[in-house]
């Protein structure tokens, strides 16, 4: 069973804890990791983008000279690709840039990148994290005394509404609660920090 140390807002070693082996011991499986991201960066995407192909393009009916004995090249229209104000070749169209995973190629990736934290001793477990009142300086302070500076903070969503409005404005740190946890900003952020509480119901959902 994995096992990691427990820490708390100071910085200082309080105790142990073992993790859940089918949550945080599992099989790395790297290409369901990509998949996951992918998803979740396609899914982002608006597939909004539009432009007109020549058919599409307003005016040019009529064939701009004759076909023969003019001099010029050949032309059919003045919307054609190759004049100015002419329709695009393969123009972009409104789509659906989304998929799907299954549930359990979902569960696997999260398990995956969840390992790989542990794996990496880049996974810090802290007794609890509250704050009476919403203050920047006392979460750089929590982080200072951790020694990161670019983290994924995971909380148990109960009343912790302090420290995710103390982390919101501190770069390249992001405090969200176990039950929106991804695998992207699993992945993202070089250590992730997390409560005791919120390791137990992350292994209610996945173990």
């Amino acid at each position: 069973m994995a096992n990691v140390s427990v820490y708390n807002m100071e910085g200082s070693e309080v105790g142990k804890m073992d993790l859940n082996d089918k949550v945080f011991a599992a099989k790395v499986n790297e290409h369901l990791m990509h998949m996951a991201v992918t998803l979740q960066l396609a899914n982002r995407r608006q597939g909004t983008q539009k432009a007109k192909t020549r058919s599409e393009v307003r005016g040019g009916g009529k064939k701009p000279w004759k076909q023969k004995g003019t001099g010029h090249a050949r032309q059919g229209s003045i919307r054609a690709p190759q004049w100015k104000g002419g329709g695009v070749v393969f123009a972009p169209v409104p789509r659906d840039y989304s998929f799907k995973m299954n549930k359990k190629e979902k569960a696997g990736a999260m398990k995956s990148a969840l390992t790989s934290r542990v794996n990496e001793e880049k996974f810090l477990v802290l007794d609890s994290l509250k704050f009476d009142e919403i203050k920047t300086k006392q979460m750089v302070k929590v982080l200072d005394a951790l020694k990161v500076n670019k983290a994924l903070v995971i909380l148990d969503g109960e009343d912790n509404a302090n420290v995710a409005l103390s982390a919101r404005n501190i770069a390249n740190i992001k405090a969200i609660n176990a039950n929106t946890i991804n695998v992207y900003d699993i992945l993202k952020y070089e250590t992730v920090i997390i409560t005791k509480s919120a390791v137990s119901k992350i292994e209610e959902v996945y173990a």
